[in-house]
């Protein structure tokens, strides 16, 4: 099959529907950005909807343009706006208007900045969970340059989740990531969280870009050494013909080997894993569900400490 043919198992339908209009009405009232919209993601109405659990909507912060350009992200590079010192009030206050349940923060890189947005991020949490005590937090950091006490001004926060994506394997990193990243780098984040917190730590990885199977599973034990407690696994697709090419679209069946391996053999609490799963793809169905397997009534979500 030719890189440029998708396979039938990536096509989607485009979103629609009531409750994706309401969000996308609150979201513009509120002046707010959200990965789902700027990162183009295939699964924006399925996640907003929540069928089958608590919807999740993935608020960037910090604006919707970023200091790094990686060569598989189709967020625009440069021209970083100062921080809006309300976007904090005004996600907290379009979570409560949409009733989300869970709610998933990421942002933009912003190197430029003293604290590189981590008080920002931080406030955001607080702020939520100040008006909203019964939403589930999960966070999708930057690497905040591997600065330890950055990385803490999260875990000080309290989210229930807190992610940063490796993205592929060590030998891929570049060409895949800016050079400011490293897989070491990644590692070091991850390591600090499971370190510092209580909270849940998941990471991501694309498959697609030309890593090896054997690549996939050193990486799976490398996260777990260092404390992670979700991976999941999703194809990457080309944003434009300026970014990375498509290497190989992997079979349905693979992601579901990934998942298989990482559940039972590394023992991850879940993984999400398909063509089509991204980051924070159904990220408060896989969680709450998870939860509930594991045993933890999802009230007693945050009190995570004695936690296996």
């Amino acid at each position: 099959m030719s890189r440029s043919q998708k396979p039938e198992w990536l096509k989607v339908r485009p979103p629609a529907g009531e409750r994706f209009t309401e969000i996308k009405s609150v979201l513009r009232d509120h002046g707010l950005h959200t990965v789902c919209e700027e990162a183009n993601c295939p699964n924006l109405g399925d996640c907003w909807s929540g069928r089958d659990g608590p919807g999740t909507a993935t608020f960037m912060l910090m604006g919707d343009r970023c200091s790094r350009g990686c060569n598989f992200c189709d967020v625009e590079t440069g021209g970083m706006d100062p921080l809006d010192p309300d976007e904090p009030e005004n996600v907290a206050s379009a979570v409560s208007k949409i009733g989300l349940e869970y709610v998933v923060l990421t942002s933009v890189d912003r190197d430029d900045l003293p604290d590189q947005g981590a008080g920002h991020f931080a406030r955001t949490i607080r702020e939520i969970r100040r008006r909203n005590s019964d939403t589930l937090i999960e966070v999708l950091i930057p690497d905040f340059q591997g600065e330890p006490e950055l990385v803490r001004k999260i875990t000080d926060a309290d989210p229930d989740v807190i992610a940063h994506n490796v993205e592929t394997v060590s030998r891929l990193q570049w060409p895949v990531r800016d050079r400011r990243a490293s897989y070491e780098q990644s590692l070091s984040v991850l390591r600090e969280l499971g370190r510092t917190s209580d909270s849940y730590t998941k990471t991501s990885l694309m498959l697609g870009v030309g890593e090896y199977d054997h690549e996939v599973y050193r990486t799976l034990s490398d996260l777990r050494s260092v404390g992670v407690d979700i991976v999941t696994f999703g194809q990457y697709l080309q944003p434009s013909t300026r970014h990375l090419e498509v290497f190989e679209y992997v079979h349905p069946d693979k992601f579901d080997i990934w998942k298989r391996i990482a559940e039972e053999e590394f023992d991850f609490l879940y993984s999400a894993s398909g063509p089509m799963v991204r980051s924070s793809f159904k990220a408060g169905e896989f969680f709450v569900k998870a939860l509930l397997q594991d045993g933890i009534p999802i009230e007693d979500a945050r009190d995570v400490a004695d936690r296996s």
